[in-house]
């Protein structure tokens, strides 16, 4: 008996025709729904269902702030004070072991989502869409897919799937789908390893490199629209993953400089901002800032979902203050200085420490981080680190760079660390700083294969441990009879 999922049927033909508006390159919101037949037949019509899939991925179960919520509160910086399982009780607790919850099933479904999408614009653009608009801005369109895609399964991986470290991605992956769904069909498929659906998604990001425009012509298009520097920047963060070392340090050369200060020479002229704080602002389109999700006052991440929701107190920003920040986290690190610029993002509300670092008052409308250049630089610290098991001095000069753009009393030389693992220790210890509150940590803690860490009323979960990532979604083991729960 043929099946059909329900993700691909809600995604099914979905293709938009949006307005040419500035503005819609910020919010792009679908405005008319137009059959499949002429989805292709014009570069309006193609380009709306471009940023059809940019809507999508925005969605706040993906990358417009719950899946960055998800990693951060699988660590151990945040102490949960709703106990409200809509709001991530269970994630930060370690206990989503139904496959029915809300968070286990709404990020799969919103992931193929996105995944159909662009398979259906891939598809159809292969059958006519580059005949329409000609094979330079057709590959820009199928990158941008592509790179979408591949952000999509990366995302599934981190929550689904063992670590690649272990069996070296013998493991089992998700199902990867890879043709368009429109209609009723039999969509019975296994689960890839985890070593096919990573190699799928750097076929993607590379494709992604090499069809991208350079420069997207502006700043805001630069922040959220993918251009060849975002798919070389994703690419070093898989490779990390992946513990391919040697990888991650041959894509970050192409966009970070020989010596300090380092920028990027080719493409989006990313480097470090000055000022820490001026990144999450207005409006938000510094050149340290490779990919963010907007947002605006017409279109906001939804009703619980957003950042500056969940992190910040009532009395700061009308938040629900649903994580304050633990006292025994990254915050209680002596050597993370009070003169630190990135210390103004932790204040005290009626004796509770918060992250304050998503200031937008309700409705929240704070643009989303995904990737930015400062996590390059750190990515490619860590792999000359272990990839040399040396004190290296590049690897001591990009951890300078980031932290003393905040916080430049402190100057780390090779005499502060007693070995190699000291100083890849001291890196991993900058990225719970420097990316408190972006989605990094949980990810940082699964790739090192280091155990999910005990908070106050929750045990540790060691990385042999069942609840060291999440089931599969009911929905796709009720209709996929070919996939199968982990164990």
């Amino acid at each position: 008996m043929k099946k059909t999922l329900l993700y691909i049927i809600l995604a099914a033909g979905v293709v938009q025709l949006t307005s040419c508006a500035k503005k819609e390159f910020l919010n792009p919101i679908p405005t008319n729904s137009i059959s499949d037949l002429t989805a292709f037949d014009s570069k309006d019509r193609i380009e709306g269902q471009v940023r059809a899939i940019y809507a999508s991925i925005k969605n706040s179960g993906m990358y417009g702030g719950r899946y960055q919520i998800f990693n951060d509160i699988r660590g151990e910086e945040f102490m949960n004070d709703r106990t409200n399982v809509v709001t991530g009780f269970d994630i930060w607790n370690y206990t989503p072991s139904n496959s029915s919850t809300n968070s286990v099933l709404n990020h799969w479904s919103r992931a193929y989502y996105v995944i159909n999408l662009a398979n259906t614009f891939i598809d159809g653009m292969n059958a006519k869409g580059t005949n329409v608009v000609g094979a330079t801005l057709s590959g820009n369109y199928l990158g941008e897919a592509r790179l979408l895609r591949a952000m999509s399964y990366y995302s599934l991986l981190q929550l689904y799937a063992r670590p690649y470290w272990d069996g070296n991605g013998s493991k089992p992956g998700v199902p990867l789908r890879l043709k368009g769904n429109t209609g009723s069909d039999n969509y019975a498929l296994a689960r890839a390893t985890v070593a096919q659906v990573y190699d799928q998604i750097i076929a993607d990001l590379n494709y992604a490199e090499q069809n991208l425009p350079l420069n997207n012509g502006s700043a805001i298009l630069n922040t959220t629209r993918a251009h060849r520097n975002t798919a070389i920047a994703l690419k070093t963060r898989v490779f990390l993953s992946m513990r391919r070392y040697t990888d991650v340090i041959t894509e970050a050369n192409k966009i970070v400089s020989a010596t300090a200060p380092y920028t990027a020479t080719s493409g989006v002229p990313h480097a470090l901002q000055a000022d820490y704080t001026n990144i999450f602002k207005a409006p938000y389109t510094t050149t340290e800032s490779i990919l963010s999700m907007p947002f605006a006052s017409n279109e906001t991440p939804g009703t619980q979902n957003q950042l500056g929701y969940y992190y910040g107190p009532a009395a700061f920003n009308g938040g629900n203050g649903e994580y304050s920040l633990l006292s025994t986290g990254i915050i209680g690190n002596v050597g993370w200085l009070p003169t630190d610029k990135r210390r103004s993002f932790v204040q005290v509300f009626s004796g509770k420490s918060y992250l304050t670092k998503y200031s937008v008052a309700s409705t929240f409308t704070d643009y989303a981080p995904v990737i930015r250049y400062a996590e390059v630089l750190l990515n490619l610290a860590e792999a000359r680190v272990r990839s040399t098991n040396t004190v290296d001095a590049q690897a001591i000069a990009l951890l300078n760079a980031v932290r003393g753009r905040s916080d430049a009393t402190t100057i780390f030389t090779a005499l502060n660390f007693a070995d190699a693992a000291a100083l890849a220790d001291a890196i991993i210890t900058e990225r719970r700083i420097e990316f408190l509150g972006e989605g990094l940590r949980g990810t940082d803690i699964t790739r090192l294969g280091l155990p999910l860490p005990a908070k106050p009323g929750v045990n540790s979960i060691p990385a042999t441990g069942q609840q060291y990532i999440w089931p599969i979604s009911s929905e796709e083991l009720l209709l996929n009879p070919l996939c199968v729960d982990n164990n």
